[in-house]
C-alpha cells in the first residue's frame, strides 16, 4: 500500500477497532476463535480446552487454558474490517486490559449464562467506562445447566449500572437451548451443528413464539422510539417498523452509551456467533464515530487533537511492547496521519527520534508485512529503540502528547537467584526484556543477599515469568516463596533535625536540615515542599535536599518499604561557610527524614484484596469462619443462582494457600476470585 492510497471516508466508516472483554473463563477466546473461523480468517476451529486456540498462542496460555497476553488480529465481515484484541480475564494481567481499552473504539463484553456478572467482569467494564467505550454484551454458555438469560440481563443492569437492551432472546435455556430469536428482525435462527455453525436458517415466528417474546420486543421498540419518533408512530398505529430503521436508531443509542445491546448464544456449540459479528458492524463505532484522541501541545500546554484523517499530522499511541525473537515490536494505534516503513518519527514521551524499519499487521502470533499504516489502524512496528508502553509518536513540526496509560503497583515479590555466574548475566539481560514488555513487573537487586527481587501483580503473574524463562531461554533460577509487597505511611505528625559534617576525599561536607512530616489521604502519594526562601539558598543545595528526601522515601523506618501518602515540609536549613555542600545537605535531609518518620507513628500498608466466594448455603458458616481466621472483613452476602455469594476484604499476606483451605472446607464446591483493592491498614 502506498502513501497515495489513503483510505477513503467510506473505508474508515467500515473499520471497527474492538476488544473482547470479560471475567476469566467466560468464553472470550472461544468467541474470537469463532469470529475468525466464520469470517474465513482461519480454516480450522481451535479450542481453548484443547490448547489449540489461535489467539492463545503462547505455550503458557495453551497449557493453562487462559489468555495471558492481549492478542491482536483482524478479519473482514461483509463491508467491515474488524480489528480485534482478545484481552485476558485474570486479575494478574489487568494492565493488558487497561492498555487495550485505551486504544479501542468499541468492545464486546462476554458474560456466562450461569454466573452472570463476575468480579473481573465488573473491573474491566469499569475500566472501559473510564474510556467512554460503547459496548455490546454477549450472554454466552446458554447451553449450560442453570443458564438464566433474564437473571444475567438483570445482573448487568444492577451490578454494572448500565442499560442492557436484549436484541435477541434464547430459544430455550440450559440443555433445551436450541437457537436464537431475533427481536429486531422478528425471526428464529437455528444453527447447523454438522457444519460447525457455518450454516444457519432464519424462519418466521409462529403466533405462540411471537406472544412469548412480545414483552422483550416492546423494550426494543421503546428504545428505538426514543431515538426515532417515526418508529413510535408506526408501532402505535399497529404497523411494524422496518428492521433497518430500528437498527439505525439503536446504533445511535449505543454510540451515545445510553444502551448496551445484548445478544445470546453458545460459542462452544457454535450458536449465535454470526449475529454478534453483524452487531459489531451495525452498532459499534468506527474511528469516525468517536471523538478524536486529545492530547497536550507541549509548547503551550493547551489541549489539542487532530481529526481522524490520513491527511492530518501523525499522532499514534504505543499500547504494548513485545519482544519477538529478541527484537522489539511496538504495537500502536494511529489516531491521525499516516506512517510508512522507513519513516523517522518523534517519540515525544522519550524525547527521541525513532526510525520505523518495518510495519506489520498482526494475527495473534503471526505477522503480515505492510508498507503504510493510516489513521484508524492498529499495527506493529519493528526497529524502534526507545518506545515504551504509553509513548506518543508524532512529528517534530506538529507535536502532541497523548494521555498516557495508567500505572499499576506490584503487590507480590519473589526472590530468585541464578545457578551460576554465566546464568546470572543472561538472567539480567532477559528480565530487562520482560520489563520492557510488561510495565507491571518490577526488578531490583538486594545488595545484601545478592538476590534478584522480582515483583508483579500476583502469584500466577510471577509463575508465568518463570515458565517463560525456562521455555524461551532455558534459564532455571532458584526461586523462593512469594512475598507480599508492602508500603509504609505515617499516622501522625513528626519533626526531625539533622546535621551532617564529614570529611570525604580530603574535603569537608556540611549540611543541616529541619523538616516535618504529616499524613495525607490514602492514595494521595507524596508531596515535598520548601518553607525556606529559595532566593537565599543555592539551587544545587535545594535540589540535593529534595533528592535526599525522595531517596529516603524509598525506604521507610518500619521494614524498609517505600513510604506513601505523606507530606514532607522542609522548614529550615543551616550553613557553614566553606563547608556546606550538596552532598552534606543530601545526607542531612535523609537523616532528618528518618527521625521525622520514626516520630510520626509509622504504619505498614498492605495490599488489601477484594474477595468473592460462591458457595452452597450449607457451607456458609465454614467459609465465614475461614475468612475470620485470615483477618478478612465480610462486606456483603447474597443469593445468586442458588448459591450464596460472600464478599469481603482481606490482607493479601494472609491469603497464601487460601484456595486450598477453601476447597477442604467446602468439599471442593466453592468458587473463589480475588482482585486488588488498595494499599491500606485493614482495621
Amino acid at each position: 500500500m502506498s502513501k497515495t492510497n489513503a483510505p477513503s471516508a467510506k473505508m474508515l466508516a467500515a473499520l471497527r477497532n474492538i476488544g473482547i472483554i470479560a471475567h476469566i473463563d467466560a468464553g472470550k477466546t472461544t468467541l474470537t476463535e469463532r469470529i475468525l473461523y466464520y469470517s474465513g480468517k482461519i480454516h480450522r476451529l481451535g479450542e481453548v480446552h484443547e490448547g489449540t486456540a489461535t489467539m492463545d498462542y503462547m505455550p503458557e496460555e495453551q497449557e493453562r487454558g487462559i489468555t495471558i497476553t492481549s492478542a491482536v488480529t483482524s478479519c473482514q465481515w461483509g463491508p467491515c474490517m474488524i480489528n480485534i484484541i482478545d484481552t485476558p480475564g485474570h486479575v494478574d494481567f489487568t494492565i493488558e486490559v487497561e492498555r487495550s481499552l485505551r486504544v479501542l473504539d468499541g468492545a464486546v463484553g462476554v458474560f456466562c449464562g450461569v454466573s452472570g456478572v463476575q468480579p473481573q467482569s465488573e473491573t474491566v467494564w469499569r475500566q472501559s467506562e473510564s474510556y467512554h467505550v460503547p459496548k455490546l454484551a454477549f450472554v454466552n454458555k446458554m447451553d449450560r445447566p442453570g443458564a438464566d438469560f433474564a437473571a444475567v440481563v438483570e445482573s448487568i443492569r444492577t451490578k454494572l449500572r448500565t442499560n442492557p437492551l436484549p436484541v435477541q432472546y434464547p430459544d430455550g435455556e440450559g440443555t433445551e437451548f436450541a437457537g436464537v430469536f431475533d427481536l429486531v428482525g422478528m425471526q428464529k435462527l437455528r444453527f447447523d451443528q454438522a457444519s460447525s455453525g457455518l450454516e444457519f436458517t432464519c424462519t418466521d415466528l409462529t403466533d405462540a413464539e411471537r406472544d412469548r417474546i412480545a414483552p422483550w420486543r416492546e423494550r426494543v421498540i421503546e428504545a428505538a422510539a426514543e431515538e426515532d419518533e417515526e418508529i413510535l408512530e408506526l408501532y402505535l398505529s399497529g404497523a411494524q417498523p422496518d428492521p433497518v430503521r430500528i437498527r439505525a436508531a439503536l446504533r445511535r443509542a449505543t454510540l451515545a452509551r445510553s444502551i448496551v445491546p445484548v445478544l445470546v448464544g453458545s460459542a462452544l456449540r457454535n450458536i449465535g456467533i454470526q449475529p454478534v459479528m453483524d452487531a459489531i458492524c451495525e452498532y459499534l463505532p468506527s474511528p469516525l464515530d468517536v471523538p478524536p484522541a486529545t492530547g497536550v501541545d507541549p509548547e503551550t500546554g493547551s489541549r489539542k487533537s487532530y481529526p481522524v484523517s490520513a491527511r492530518e499530522p501523525l499522532s499514534a499511541l504505543v499500547f504494548k511492547v513485545a519482544m519477538d525473537s529478541g527484537r522489539k515490536l511496538a504495537m500502536m494505534r494511529l489516531y491521525s496521519g499516516q506512517l510508512a516503513a522507513g519513516d523517522t518519527v518523534w517519540n515525544i514521551t522519550q524525547g527521541e527520534d525513532e526510525r520505523v524499519a518495518r510495519l506489520f499487521r498482526l494475527h495473534a502470533g503471526r505477522r503480515e508485512k505492510i508498507d503504510t499504516a493510516f489513521a484508524g489502524d492498529m499495527v506493529a512496528a519493528a526497529g524502534m529503540k526507545f518506545a515504551r508502553t504509553g509513548d506518543t509518536l508524532c512529528l517534530r513540526q506538529a507535536p502532541i502528547l497523548l494521555e498516557q496509560i495508567g500505572n499499576y503497583k506490584p503487590v507480590i515479590s519473589l526472590a530468585i537467584e541464578p545457578r551460576n555466574s554465566e546464568e546470572g548475566d543472561k538472567l539480567d539481560e532477559v528480565l530487562e526484556k520482560y520489563l520492557l514488555e510488561d510495565p507491571t513487573l518490577d526488578l531490583r537487586h538486594d545488595e545484601e543477599t545478592g538476590q534478584i527481587i522480582l515483583s508483579g501483580m500476583g502469584e500466577l503473574h510471577l509463575e508465568v515469568v518463570l515458565e517463560r524463562l525456562r521455555r524461551e531461554y532455558r534459564l532455571d533460577p532458584r526461586a523462593g516463596k512469594p512475598q507480599v509487597v508492602y508500603q509504609e505511611t505515617v499516622a501522625a505528625r513528626g519533626r526531625g533535625e539533622a546535621q551532617f559534617r564529614r570529611e570525604l576525599a580530603e574535603e569537608t561536607h556540611f549540611g543541616e536540615v529541619s523538616l516535618a512530616v504529616e499524613p495525607l489521604d490514602r492514595g494521595a502519594g507524596r508531596d515535598i515542599s520548601f518553607e525556606v526562601d529559595p532566593d537565599q539558598w543555592p539551587a544545587p543545595w535545594l535540589a540535593a535536599v529534595e533528592e535526599g528526601v525522595a531517596d529516603c522515601l524509598q525506604s521507610g523506618v518500619v521494614r524498609g518499604y517505600p513510604v506513601q501518602d505523606v507530606r514532607v515540609r522542609v522548614l529550615a536549613l543551616g550553613r557553614k561557610d566553606g563547608e556546606s555542600s550538596p552532598v552534606g545537605y543530601r545526607m542531612a535531609a535523609m537523616m532528618a527524614l528518618k527521625e521525622a518518620l520514626a516520630a510520626a507513628a509509622p504504619r505498614l500498608l498492605e495490599p488489601i484484596m477484594w474477595i468473592e466466594i460462591s458457595v452452597p448455603e450449607e457451607f456458609v458458616g465454614d467459609v465465614a469462619g475461614l475468612l475470620g481466621s485470615k483477618g478478612a472483613k465480610i462486606e456483603n452476602m447474597f443469593d445468586r443462582t442458588g448459591q450464596k455469594i460472600v464478599q469481603g476484604l482481606a490482607p493479601l499476606g494472609r491469603l497464601f494457600g487460601f484456595s486450598t483451605d477453601l476447597r477442604s472446607a467446602t468439599q471442593g464446591r466453592a468458587g473463589f476470585v480475588m482482585t486488588f483493592s488498595r494499599f491500606d491498614v485493614l482495621e
